[in-house]
């Protein structure tokens, strides 16, 4: 077993989710007008604030008052809008990802994927960008009863027995999954970053390629 690991976050991370996030979350709302549970503009400004959390706790936040019901059937709606846009190619990695994982599987790392994306959804970008052969295994929160990346990340160092490694992510959940694992945490300046939570990472990068020149020499 390689001794050598990595985990990287999905969105804001490897793929580019804001390039489907608005087209998704318009085509959910457009929805939602249409049968008279929202008025107004889609709340795409409130999204990006807290992306990265549980889609579950999207839906608590964007749609206090409406019913679990509802929450699950938008969730479900939202969902399918994703995979759409990724099957019609309308999303993206960030520059230089297909480069670093090649570079990190060279280098004998066992690369992992933790993210609060659903199965289907992290699925679909793997499947679609051909990244399977990089990738020991792919965990989605969907397998976490508790929702929380932590638990989530320690399912991975347990199930690996990882003694260290690194975290890649962009968010504040992200360096908080590392840092209760013992991992070492890189953080990505990309379109969800903010830099208060940016500041708990233990290094900060403007480019994939980056992760390459910042690894610990004892990961």
């Amino acid at each position: 077993m390689n001794s050598k690991h990595i985990i990287f976050d999905m969105d804001g991370t490897l793929f580019q989710t804001d390039k489907i996030l608005e087209l998704a979350l318009d085509n959910t709302f457009d929805e939602l007008r249409l049968r008279g549970l929202w008025a107004g503009d889609t709340p795409i400004e409130q999204y990006r604030s807290i992306m990265g959390v549980p889609l579950p706790k999207v839906w608590e936040a964007l749609l206090p008052n409406q019913p679990e019901s509802i929450r699950h059937e938008v969730d479900q709606m939202f969902l399918e809008k994703l995979l759409v846009n990724i099957r019609a190619g309308n999303g993206a990695l960030y520059p230089n990802v297909i480069e670093t994982l090649s570079c990190l599987k060279e280098q004998g790392y066992s690369i992992f994927i933790a993210s609060n994306g659903l199965v289907d959804y992290l699925n679909t970008i793997v499947d679609f960008y051909e990244l399977g052969r990089f990738f020991t295994e792919v965990f989605s929160i969907e397998q976490i009863n508790s929702l929380d990346k932590v638990d989530l990340v320690q399912e991975i160092v347990s199930k690996y027995n990882i003694q260290s490694g690194v975290f890649v992510g962009d968010r504040l959940s992200d360096f908080k999954a590392a840092k209760a694992n013992g991992l070492y945490s890189v953080g990505c300046r990309f379109d969800f970053a903010q830099e208060e939570e940016l500041d708990q990472a233990d290094v900060v990068i403007e480019d994939m390629k980056d992760v390459l020149k910042n690894l610990p020499a004892d990961y």
